[in-house]
């Protein structure tokens, strides 16, 4: 499984950073199928997003691709066949075979299997714990050189709280918000808005119905102003302080999960 997916659970603080669609690995026999090239499949990955889960000492990175199997959805839903799945994109040369897409949905389950394990033994530990669900998304859409998409509907941090129960955990939402909008990055403050784009995936969706009131999943989707999202390559000195700023809001995520914790 490490090929596909390093989790690390290790304990030290309740808090893990996740980067579900960080990966850009496609298993060979997948690849020789794939009708995207490595651009083509970047653009929809969430590059760089393995780098900010240095913030916790929790981590679960991807390093397969959502082409392959997409974490972020449903079983039913997590396997692109169709170009309505995944952008209008043309996706394969020849369909995958039956047995090669119940091998890739095998490992999903795998993953979600191991990640449920790991999550009940550190509420044991902790009692309750905090997930920072990292992913990035495009805004130019149109091509490198065609305006931005629209930005009052395209926040540079979309927080996403649309599968939690929201007022369980307001005062750690509102605190995150209130610290990360706070950070001074490089002379100015970050757009973040709450449920703008993106609510949240079904990730998110699953972690708080199977641990309704232990686990606050916030979905922290940043739009790729930290790169040139047609490239793939990055700036680096945005991708760091991007990194800083969620690396700010720890401590008082921290400090509310341990209020949380003693009201509960």
């Amino acid at each position: 499984m490490e090929d596909y997916i390093t989790i690390k659970f290790k304990g030290g603080t309740p808090l893990i950073a996740t980067a579900i669609h960080n990966g850009h690995l496609l298993s060979e026999n997948l690849l020789e199928l794939s009708a995207l090239n490595d651009s083509e499949r970047l653009r929809e990955e969430d590059p760089f997003t393995g780098l900010w889960t240095d913030i916790a000492e929790n981590s679960v990175v991807a390093h397969h691709s959502r082409f392959e199997f997409d974490l972020n959805r449903p079983p039913d839903k997590a396997i692109y066949l169709l170009p309505s799945d995944a952008w209008g994109l043309n996706l394969w040369k020849n369909q995958p075979p039956a047995e090669t897409l119940s091998e890739s949905l095998q490992r999903y389950r795998n993953i979600y299997s191991e990640i449920h394990k790991g999550l009940i033994e550190l509420l044991e530990e902790f009692g309750a714990i905090a997930i920072f669900d990292l992913h990035s998304y495009n805004h130019l859409r149109n091509g490198p050189d065609a305006p931005p998409e629209d930005p009052a509907l395209n926040p540079e941090v979309n927080i996403g709280t649309g599968t939690m129960d929201r007022n369980n955990w307001t005062a750690l939402v509102e605190r995150f918000l209130a610290d990360l909008r706070g950070y001074d990055f490089l002379g100015r403050n970050l757009d973040v808005r709450e449920n703008i784009k993106f609510k949240g995936g079904y990730f998110p969706r699953w972690i708080h119905e199977k641990f309704n009131g232990s686990i606050c999943c916030i979905s922290i989707e940043v739009k790729k102003f930290f790169m040139d999202e047609w490239t793939g390559e990055p700036d680096h000195e945005l991708l760091s302080t991007l990194q800083e700023a969620l690396k700010s809001t720890v401590p008082g995520v921290l400090d509310e999960l341990s209020k949380y914790k003693s009201n509960h």
